[in-house]
């Protein structure tokens, strides 16, 4: 059931990155939207006052969406982390009520930079432009870290399965492995290096952004455990078959996304 929904689920992100860019940027938002709902439904540190000022999180989405799609990179880069970020504390603050609101300020705005923020970036890649000799553009970079990130999580389960022995963090993710880690960050780089014709990397280039991703995405895996850990559940959601929750499927794909764009927008479209 697991490795039948992976495909499924690799299938409608390939067809969504093919068709025209709005279903591709309303595909990848509403992700953003479900992974979100997902978090911010079964934390047991937002409080019932916080509810109200999720809307404020949820209407984020559209705009960091749409600051994407027409390649406003500055506002993209800042609505986030800076606009919002002071946002939410005010509207938490007009609320009135004090009891935890520091906690509230600080889970919110994560929650926000994990399932929007993060994920966004892999909408930002579809709006990049073609480079010179470089026919795949944006959607050959999106395939790329997807397939890339995908791939990582699928290697590190499989050789921790087979050979895994040392474990790295129990506590948090007792299947971790550093057999599995080094295996998986190994075996995802030689395939990214033969995948480089999605992208404009050379070889050398393709080598050290697969490396980046492989050790971000295991980042972006125990950061989501550990938050699962502590709200004592295995699983963010049922929403996919032999996968749980969206966000147990992207939860590498929010921290890969963001390293990976600002890696390739420096190296060839920052001038």
């Amino acid at each position: 059931m697991r490795t039948k929904s992976w495909w499924m689920m690799a299938t409608i992100f390939v067809v969504a990155t093919v068709l025209d860019p709005a279903i591709s940027f309303v595909a990848i938002g509403a992700l953003s939207f479900m992974a979100l709902r997902e978090i911010a439904s079964i934390s047991k540190n937002v409080r019932e006052e916080d509810r109200k000022i999720l809307i404020w999180c949820y209407l984020a989405i559209p705009v960091q969406y749409l600051f994407a799609y027409y390649k406003q990179y500055s506002l993209f880069l800042t609505f986030i982390p800076i606009f919002m970020h002071l946002w939410i504390p005010f509207m938490l603050v007009l609320r009135g009520v004090t009891e935890n609101i520091g906690r509230s300020m600080s889970v919110l705005p994560t929650q926000l930079m994990l399932t929007v923020f993060g994920v966004s970036h892999l909408a930002f890649l579809l709006s990049l432009p073609e480079l010179e000799g470089f026919k795949a553009g944006g959607r050959g970079l999106l395939l790329f870290v997807v397939f890339i990130t995908e791939m990582n999580d699928v290697f590190q389960f499989t050789w921790g399965k087979m050979f895994g022995r040392y474990k790295i963090i129990p506590k948090i993710s007792p299947n971790k492995t550093w057999e599995g880690f080094i295996g998986g960050i190994i075996t995802t780089t030689v395939v990214g290096y033969f995948l480089r014709f999605l992208t404009p990397f050379s070889g050398t280039e393709a080598v050290l952004i697969c490396l980046s991703v492989a050790v971000t995405g295991f980042i972006g895996d125990v950061v989501v455990s550990a938050i699962k850990r502590d709200i004592g559940m295995k699983d963010t959601g049922n929403t996919i078959p032999g996968h749980g929750g969206i966000l147990d499927r992207i939860d590498s794909l929010a921290l890969t996304a963001p390293v990976f764009f600002h890696i390739v927008y420096n190296l060839y479209y920052l001038q």
